[in-house]
């Protein structure tokens, strides 16, 4: 297959897997969104959607997270891990909101990526998901899929999202970045990868993938 019909082949396989697309994070606006994706960084979003409530009981706006003290906010979310890092950045960014945005969370990348703690994955995921701006948010799973479906080189995320934007249609990246998590989560996950489940890896993947899986199985 050529670089186009693999892309079109992806394409159909995942519209066919997942024509409705569930979003990860709980979440009900754009600062809540901001939040718990925040919270995701080196956690699940299962772990996140179990403590946002948590939270946002307490706070679902900049000017009530603001109240809370950082330590107040660090022992709410401790169980997703990295939460001295997390509290100061939920804290710090909210406070921004509202000396900066009139409490609004930004719709570009230059002011999404000042906050604290907001890195340009998580100012992506929040174009995309709250305000429909197409970006192409990479995760991990994206990242090990464009590779193992020969779409980038697997150098680094930002060479692997540039390819994703130069491949797939600019109307499809919102909905296609979703599919490619649930599809990796699914059918190509990093360990207990089963072949045969992988429709798309099996009959479109890189040579020297699919040698590697093959191979090991043999040993």
């Amino acid at each position: 297959m050529t670089k186009q019909e693999s892309v079109t082949f992806i394409i159909n396989k995942l519209n066919d897997l997942y024509p409705e697309i569930p979003i990860p994070l709980d979440h009900k606006d754009p600062y809540t969104l901001l939040i718990a994706v925040l919270m995701s960084a080196q956690s699940t979003d299962v772990r996140v959607n179990k403590i946002t409530p948590l939270l946002f009981e307490k706070a679902d706006n900049p000017y009530d997270m603001i109240k809370l003290s950082v330590e107040e906010i660090r022992d709410i979310i401790r169980p997703v891990g990295l939460s001295p890092m997390k509290s100061k950045g939920i804290h710090g960014l909210s406070q921004i909101l509202i000396d900066k945005h009139n409490g609004e969370v930004p719709k570009n990348y230059a002011d999404l990526e000042e906050l604290p703690a907001v890195g340009h994955k998580t100012a992506a995921v929040v174009l995309s998901q709250a305000f429909g701006i197409p970006a192409f948010p990479v995760d991990t799973h994206i990242h090990r899929l464009m590779y193992r479906w020969n779409l980038t080189n697997g150098k680094n995320v930002v060479q692997t999202e540039k390819d994703a934007k130069r491949l797939f249609p600019e109307e499809q990246w919102n909905d296609l970045h979703l599919q490619i998590i649930w599809y990796g989560r699914e059918y190509s996950p990093a360990r207990g990868w089963d072949m045969e489940k992988d429709i798309i890896t099996k009959t479109i993947g890189r040579k020297t993938v699919l040698n590697d899986y093959y191979n090991k199985k043999k040993s």
